[in-house]
């Protein structure tokens, strides 16, 4: 748990003052909220009392004896330090208070990723997106990394932007972080690193941005608010609302804005409809109906033009085979 401020102990500072004078229902109480203090602070007193085994009156005598006014008192110093972490837990057991179908609950998160998407839209920054766009455009290697949900977005990203830019990466594997942090170990100013980190904000994507930084690699930041751990970070960010009541974070509000971005770089990249031919190409024989994929796996997968050719010398003999008889 954090540390509190001065004059302010921390619980574990507060059981150990009193510990002495505890009942043994209340030393048992004490050991299961040290041990398992994020998952105490997510419960209202019924349930703690009953995950302990004591009545809900012990644990109101736990909280005064740790000098709290009650136990809702008790419930808000366990919280602090953890206000990012619960929030998601308290907005989805306060979601799950009221009673609604499963269609009026799918329509309200539509209506919440709409109301996203256009509070995203509303405050985008001009020339953050100018300076977002030239840094992709500029970099001899645009490296992209997110971990957890965001590890989603970052293989989005990069499939997005790899047809306009000479060299995009993600940095994403199964090795998690520590390939991370080797190739960066390579990389250079002339590169740039592209972060993304929603709430919950994980560690290894703020330090693998904090470490670029450092070595003087610009740092492009996707994430959802100026306090953000990453923005403080970043050369430049684009921010996107993210608010959800089910989760810690709504992807599905991230997906536009990484769209609009790689589109404003396929619009301001040079030979943007060269790649994007180039690209149609590469993928016409796998598409279905367009002369290939639609053949079973293994099957030859040449255009119509070219199986036609290769089948006349067959029908051919066939055909002098049949005169012949």
């Amino acid at each position: 748990m954090s540390a509190s401020p001065p004059g302010n102990p921390t619980l574990a500072q507060r059981i150990a003052r009193v510990l002495p004078a505890l009942t043994p229902s209340h030393r048992q109480m004490a050991d299961w909220v040290l041990a398992h203090p994020l998952q105490a602070a997510t419960m209202p007193i019924d349930e703690l009392a009953a995950q302990v085994g004591v009545s809900v009156a012990t644990a109101n005598r736990f909280a005064r004896a740790l000098e709290f006014e009650g136990y809702a008192q008790f419930r808000a110093a366990l919280v602090l330090g953890f206000e990012t972490t619960l929030a998601p837990v308290q907005k989805l057991r306060n979601k799950l208070e009221r009673s609604a179908t499963v269609a009026e609950v799918c329509a309200g998160v539509l209506a919440d990723i709409q109301h996203n998407i256009e509070a995203t839209r509303q405050a985008l920054d001009p020339q953050a997106c100018e300076q977002a766009v030239d840094a992709i455009l500029r970099a001899r290697r645009v490296y992209v990394v997110g971990y957890g949900a965001s590890s989603w977005l970052a293989g989005l990203l990069q499939r997005g932007l790899d047809p306009y830019c000479e060299s995009v990466h993600s940095l994403v594997t199964v090795e998690s972080a520590s390939f991370a942090a080797k190739v960066l170990a390579r990389a250079q100013p002339a590169d740039l690193l592209v972060a993304i980190a929603f709430p919950r904000y994980l560690a290894d994507t703020v330090l693998l941005a904090r470490q670029a930084r450092e070595a003087g690699i610009p740092v492009l930041a996707l994430t959802d608010r100026v306090a953000s751990p990453l923005a403080k970070l970043a050369t430049v960010s684009l921010y996107c609302q993210v608010d959800s009541h089910y989760f810690a974070s709504s992807e599905a509000s991230v997906l536009p804005l990484i769209e609009a971005l790689c589109s404003a770089v396929a619009h301001r990249a040079k030979g943007s409809v060269q790649a994007a031919t180039r690209l149609a190409e590469s993928v016409l024989p796998w598409l279905h109906g367009a002369g290939g994929a639609s053949a079973p796996a293994g099957t030859d997968r040449a255009g119509p033009a070219a199986r036609s050719k290769r089948a006349e010398p067959k029908r051919a003999t066939n055909r002098t085979s049949r005169i012949s008889k």
